[in-house]
């Protein structure tokens, strides 16, 4: 699979809601998957099954 960049959009409990960069689609990620530092408005990158902060 190929990297993609994402915004988290909202945080809501255990659960991040990413939207993706190049075509907007929303994606649902439990934040135990996610840096321990995000907050709302953080860039993301997801790269061979791993999210980094960008």
């Amino acid at each position: 699979m190929e990297p993609k960049d994402y915004i988290v959009e909202k945080i809501d409990g255990d659960y991040a809601h990413l939207k993706n960069l190049d075509d907007g689609e929303v994606t649902l990620v439990a934040r135990a998957l996610l840096p321990e530092e995000i907050d709302e408005e953080t860039l993301i990158h997801w790269e061979d099954l791993t999210y980094t902060i960008v």
